[in-house]
């Protein structure tokens, strides 16, 4: 059953909701996946800049918490799984609002773990490296990734999608510029599944290496 809701209004999320507990008769599984990123100096940043992420990203997904949880504590428990990114755990040059909001979901989760553990449900987050989608694969992404190791984009896009990659795959321990969907899939599986009952409140990740220069 497919449902199409603003992850922003929480009244939509809530409806949806209570759409799937009538239709399948609870709710086990919750993956709050949904985000947007956009890069813009913190020089030149406007407000629609910064809200425009945080709002989609970590309000959004502390929306989705609320409107779900509800009914996974009435099923008597499950599973909540939450998607952040490596670029809430350092800094990202241009991206400071997108590292924000990711950032913010790691302690959600935390928190949400604390309060929803006694009724039996579990939170955690997966953290996935630069994945190859839309949200990665673009001109925006490649001067970000160029400028973040010391150069100048080119502004052709084909030679600054070469220069990027090479770049990326240098920098990353096992030489990919990014990782696919599918690489990210099995964690968020093992979340989701009977395997994880004892695990709660953390993430795990799935970054091709990048996670080797994460210090904290």
């Amino acid at each position: 059953m497919a449902l199409t809701a603003d992850q922003r209004d929480l009244g939509a999320l809530r409806a949806a909701a209570d759409a799937v507990e009538r239709e399948w008769g609870g709710i086990d599984i919750l993956f709050a996946n949904a985000g947007i990123q956009a890069f813009k100096p913190l020089l030149e940043m406007e407000d629609p800049d910064w809200h425009d992420q945080i709002d989609v990203n970590l309000t959004g997904t502390a929306n989705a918490l609320r409107a779900f949880a509800p009914a996974i504590v009435r099923r008597g428990g499950g599973r909540i799984i939450a998607t952040s990114s490596t670029q809430g755990q350092h800094g990202t040059k241009f991206g400071a609002a997108y590292s924000a909001s990711k950032w913010g979901i790691l302690g959600l989760v935390k928190s949400a773990a604390l309060e929803l553990g006694p009724h039996g449900v579990t939170v955690n987050a997966v953290i996935p490296g630069l994945v190859d989608t839309a949200l990665t694969r673009h001109e925006d992404r490649y001067a970000q990734a160029i400028s973040d190791g010391g150069r100048e984009p080119s502004g052709d896009p084909q030679r600054d999608e070469e220069t990027a990659m090479a770049m990326l795959k240098a920098k990353t321990p096992l030489g990919v510029p990014w990782v696919e969907p599918a690489d990210v899939v099995p964690l968020v599986v093992f979340l989701a599944s009977d395997a994880a009952r004892m695990v709660s409140g953390t993430s795990f990740a799935a970054t091709g290496g990048d996670s080797a220069h994460v210090t904290a």
